[in-house]
């Protein structure tokens, strides 16, 4: 899912386990800066990481050891590059410890495994059975326990995107008419009785854009996405902006729309009555459905076969979500900019009303060096993709080493 707020923590939010002393996690902290590398880049050679870490060759030895016998990487002999000592690279074990990932949308879920790599794989998906709180969980943990059960290796945490605002360790509703106001996010993953660290949808999407995605490599980095409304993040140096309650970044209900329309949130002339689903069913005078994203989905398919009513709506709602979009890169000053969800798709239907309304929204200073706009790389799989790195920046921290060795 990706978008019904766009504020929330973007790490440990949900009973991460007990946490061991300072001696125990000073132990494991150059263990947690080893691995921290081999993750960022697999294959670097022992000899390597030594030098990068200004380790000691025996100590660099001895943690590599540590981790093989974990089940963390795997170590093979380097290639021969000439004179000295032969040494070995690491590289992540692909039947080590992993983490699943969850993503909690409006119409449904997803859910997956990841190794060291984050990768999500044996991903599999399905509608709510019922919206309530007590049932999404239940299902939710029902399936955390199957994944757990099929994992090539042991699993040591759970991390779950949210489509909502998360506030004190729950999710709360942001007025979407979702009933999950709250749902305790600890419930999945309670079978298992593993730690569970819950984000935001978008921040955890944003976040995976800016580690290996669209915006690798950013400093500031803005990232928007449609589904239910607009959720998005301000990326800075890698880490979304949660705001002292973990609540920042209600980017949807900025008041970029129609001062009469009267948002679901409660306030009048949110930026997100412009732009989904619901925007474009109003538009049409259609019915809103209670599948915003699938209808929307739909609406662009009408569009794309000529159908007047459609093109125009949607023209329309490209066109205010450019004409926001600049607002924030105004305020914000990013070096990129990434579109997902609907995103992308709402501007590949009306490209001219976009970039039009991207241009004219910009002051004047800007237009030369406008970040550029760019579709996101990890598609439906972005929230996985963040809900996993939180997960594993967890278990392979100090902390999360030293706990699970305790």
């Amino acid at each position: 899912m990706t978008a019904m707020s766009a504020g929330s923590r973007s790490g440990p939010a949900a009973d991460p386990g007990e946490r061991p002393g300072r001696a125990e996690t000073d132990r494991w902290r150059a263990t947690a800066e080893v691995l921290a590398e081999v993750r960022r880049e697999p294959g670097l050679t022992r000899v390597g990481l030594a030098r990068r870490l200004r380790l000691a060759s025996g100590s660099a030895t001895e943690i590599a050891a540590r981790l093989r016998d974990l089940g963390w990487v795997t170590e093979e002999r380097a290639p021969c590059g000439g004179r000295g000592r032969p040494t070995t690279t690491l590289t992540p074990n692909p039947d080590g410890p992993g983490v699943v990932a969850v993503d909690v949308r409006f119409e449904g879920w997803r859910a997956g495994l990841a190794g060291l790599d984050g990768v999500p794989f044996a991903v599999r998906s399905g509608p709510h059975r019922r919206r309530d709180p007590d049932s999404v969980a239940t299902e939710l943990d029902g399936v955390v326990g199957e994944l757990v059960a099929q994992a090539p290796g042991p699993v040591v945490a759970v991390g779950v995107g949210v489509a909502a605002t998360v506030v004190d360790e729950h999710f709360a509703e942001t007025g979407g008419g979702q009933g999950w106001s709250p749902l305790d996010v600890r419930r999945i993953g309670a079978g298992p009785g593993l730690p569970v660290l819950v984000g935001n949808d978008a921040n955890l999407a944003g976040i995976a854009e800016v580690r290996d995605g669209a915006a690798a490599g950013a400093g500031t980095a803005l990232f928007l996405t449609v589904e239910v409304g607009i959720g998005g993040a301000l990326l800075l140096d890698g880490r979304a902006q949660a705001g002292a309650r973990g609540a920042a970044g209600e980017l949807g209900h900025l008041p970029f729309g129609d001062p009469a329309a009267r948002c679901a949130c409660g306030a009048r002339g949110c930026w997100t009555t412009g732009v989904d689903g619901w925007a474009l069913a109003r538009m049409l005078g259609e019915p809103e459905s209670d599948a915003p994203y699938s209808y929307a989905r739909a609406v662009l398919d009408r569009a794309a076969a000529g159908e007047p009513g459609p093109a125009a709506a949607v023209t329309s709602a490209s066109a205010s979500l450019a004409r926001g979009t600049a607002g924030l890169v105004n305020a914000h000053d990013p070096e990129v900019v990434v579109l997902a969800g609907l995103g992308p798709a709402l501007r590949a239907a009306a490209p001219e009303a976009f970039a039009v309304a991207y241009d004219d929204g910009l002051m004047a200073f800007r237009r030369a060096l406008a970040p550029p706009v760019h579709d996101d790389a990890h598609g439906e799989d972005g929230v996985l993709r963040g809900a996993a790195a939180i997960a594993l920046d967890h278990a392979v921290s100090a902390p999360g080493l030293a706990a699970r060795a305790g």
